[in-house]
């Protein structure tokens, strides 16, 4: 009898700390999965000008793009990881290179500068990373959700925080849209 005693205590007490352990662990999973993406971005803001100055050399007249990229490159620096203002300043900051990108395509030989093509290379990687981190982050935060709103997690869920304030990285409409080139010629 005794031993069905100790099960029977013991028991609900490993279920709740189960579940505590599954809050703690999605949020740390959801808190390395933004880490992961602020690391590259930060690899972008740091390839960003260096594109720019190559670019320059030999864009003379489009320095208006160039002047648009950087104030778009330091509004997303600012801006707070993991907030919706951040994921807009970023898709802005993105569309606008990729429109760079369009332009580069009219100068031959800008386009077959060997920097450059290591730069647009380094930057397509770079881009293709963005996206991976930024996948693994909405599926991190999903768990760390329902880690918190489903039963018995909701009864951890304040130690997960206030995970109203991080929400899911989405496109906007502009980005969803396919880049008129016609217009960068």
């Amino acid at each position: 009898m005794l031993p069905f005693l100790i099960i029977l205590i013991l028991l609900p007490i490993a279920i709740l700390y189960a579940c505590y352990m599954k809050v703690i662990q999605s949020k740390n999973m959801m808190l390395e999965a933004l880490s992961g993406i602020d690391v590259q971005l930060k690899k972008r803001y740091d390839l960003i000008p260096n594109i720019l100055t190559i670019a320059k050399r030999f864009m003379e007249h489009e320095t208006e793009l160039f002047d648009k990229i950087t104030a778009l490159r330091t509004n997303a620096m600012k801006s707070k990881v993991g907030s919706k203002e951040k994921f807009q300043a970023e898709a802005s900051l993105e569309t606008e290179l990729k429109a760079l990108m369009v332009n580069v395509e009219n100068y031959p030989t800008l386009k077959s500068d060997a920097t450059m093509v290591q730069a647009m290379t380094t930057y397509n990687e770079v881009e293709e990373h963005i996206a991976a981190s930024r996948r693994f982050y909405n599926s991190a935060l999903t768990q760390l959700r329902n880690s918190v709103q489903i039963f018995p997690g909701t009864l951890f869920a304040h130690l997960a925080g206030d995970i109203s304030s991080y929400s899911y990285f989405e496109t906007d409409k502009q980005s969803r849209e396919k880049i008129d080139a016609s217009k960068y010629l």
